[in-house]
């Protein structure tokens, strides 16, 4: 089997092959080595997605044209990957996915000085030490689905915007607060009891579902929210919502909320999504999203004691209000 790099150029003049060669896809061909393949020195993307890959090819160590490379599902280790943190050769590179492998800690990256996308999710990395040496340059960084029990070593991450660190061992929310551009922060399926977003007003998108919730104080300062979501935790009252005056999508299903409240003033509502909870009855939700009337598109409120078959046969005030909005 032979797999060939191909051209990104649209030129259609005729000019030497390979000076056109910038992307090589050798994903799902099940490969567990690279020999069968040929390595333009003018290669700028590698896509090796879900092969049986081990071991790093020297060759690409000479590809100094390589901004983004995928080793995205094979069966790397520490000590496979490990070859890379030498290749001064391929230092300009600005995207590292290394997503479902089988690492154990964070790879050395620091030779990478322009580095804009990290992503080590879905593999067996108990803690981020490792991360103080990837480059402040960094906009995305991806921990998800891991062992992580900590948030550290990711002070000097000036310019970060996205930090997923989903599905990991988190207990508390913390040494966040250089991040001051971050603007998506993804800690669902955790361990966190309270929110604590260390002073930042930044983010557009939050995620805390199925963690250990029971309050929705430290959200006031958190004005730039455009989507929450809360779902599958242990909150009891809705509060602290009024000051976010951009939120769009609002997700707090699966909890132990018994009524609507202190979002009336969230007039860019679009998106309420209430099922599985405690509400007992429809009075007041008018009132709750009027503010929002003119955006709102939806509002989930199925298996709550509101929207019963019994409850439904015996308020007329079910029918009119939903006509109404």
């Amino acid at each position: 089997m032979s797999i060939e790099p191909s051209s990104s150029s649209t030129n259609d003049h005729p000019m030497d092959e390979s000076s056109q060669l910038t992307l090589l896809d050798a994903s799902s061909y099940q490969l567990h080595d690279l020999d069968s393949i040929d390595f333009p020195p003018t290669l700028i993307e590698i896509d090796l997605t879900a092969n049986r890959l081990t071991q790093l090819d020297s060759r690409i160590s000479n590809l100094t044209h390589l901004k983004k490379l995928s080793l995205r599902q094979n069966l790397f280790t520490d000590s496979g990957v490990e070859p890379i943190s030498q290749w001064n050769n391929i230092s300009g590179l600005e995207e590292f996915v290394l997503r479902d492998n089988q690492l154990k800690t964070i790879p050395d990256v620091s030779i990478f000085k322009t580095l804009l996308v990290f992503d080590v999710s879905f593999n067996e990395i108990t803690s981020m030490s490792g991360l103080s040496k990837a480059s402040s340059t960094l906009k995305e960084l991806y921990v998800s689905k891991n062992e992580v029990t900590k948030i550290e070593e990711i002070d000097h991450l000036y310019e970060l915007q996205i930090l997923e660190l989903g599905s990991n061992r988190l207990r508390v929310i913390e040494n966040l607060q250089n991040l001051t551009n971050l603007q998506e922060l993804w800690l669902g399926r955790n361990r966190i009891k309270s929110i604590n977003l260390c002073g930042l007003r930044c983010i557009k998108k939050l995620s805390l579902q199925s963690n250990r919730l029971t309050s929705m104080k430290g959200l006031e300062e958190c004005v730039a929210l455009e989507e929450l979501y809360l779902s599958h935790n242990g909150i009891a009252k809705m509060e602290g919502l009024s000051t976010l005056a951009n939120l769009r999508v609002l997700d707090v299903s699966s909890n132990k909320l018994a009524a609507v409240e202190d979002i009336e003033k969230l007039t860019c509502l679009e998106d309420l999504w209430f099922n599985d909870n405690q509400l007992a009855s429809l009075d007041g939700i008018a009132e709750a999203v009027s503010g929002s009337r003119e955006k709102l598109t939806t509002i989930y409120l199925e298996r709550n004691p509101c929207v019963s078959i019994s409850y439904i046969l015996k308020s007329s005030n079910y029918r009119i209000w939903f006509l109404a909005c």
